[in-house]
């Protein structure tokens, strides 16, 4: 009976591995797929061509946007920089609602998508003297001498580092920061 048994197992194990027939179709390629292909449907950037009339039109977008007094942008290859003029003694999560809504416009813009949007008085205050260099044929060197303005900003100035007038003589240099740690 054992051997009976043993049999018949290895007779349905070579009728089950015979039964899988050799497929004639491999994997599906691109030309045999009948399936609806969609294509990207956003809007694709544009390429800037004239940076002044870029700068023209995101500044008539954002004024547009109510709470916006006012707007400077600077345009360099295909990233615009605008800095937006509001109310002063807004709060500040107005401010945001109205940076937010500019950059929701200038979502909806092919040339506003890589648009960075600031409410910074000081920024867009640089950004207005920026433009206004680029206006009388010095673009870099504006450029330059705001960069060098707004990173004086940033840098903080430490106590310990200034010495008073009255103590401090020509030859004295105030100490330098010891950066080994």
């Amino acid at each position: 009976m054992g051997k009976w048994l043993v049999s018949a197992m290895v007779l349905c194990l070579l009728a089950t591995g015979c039964g899988t027939v050799a497929r004639n179709k491999t994997s599906p390629s691109p030309q045999n797929d009948n399936r609806i292909r969609a294509q990207q449907s956003a809007p694709r950037e544009k390429v800037i061509s004239s940076s002044k009339q870029v700068a023209l039109h995101l500044e008539q977008l954002a004024t547009q946007i109510p709470g916006v007094k006012g707007a400077h942008c600077v345009v360099f290859k295909n990233t615009a920089v605008v800095g937006i003029d509001v109310d002063g003694k807004l709060e500040r999560s107005r401010v945001g609602t109205i940076k937010y809504a500019v950059a929701e416009a200038f979502r909806k813009d092919p040339y506003g998508v890589d648009a960075i949007v600031t409410a910074d008085m000081d920024l867009a205050d640089r950004l207005r003297e920026i433009q206004a260099d680029m206006r009388r044929g010095r673009p870099m060197a504006g450029f330059a001498e705001e960069m060098a303005d707004i990173i004086g900003r940033i840098v903080p100035q430490l106590p310990r580092d200034t010495v008073p007038e009255k103590t401090r003589s020509v030859d004295d240099k105030p100490k330098q920061m010891n950066t080994h740690l």
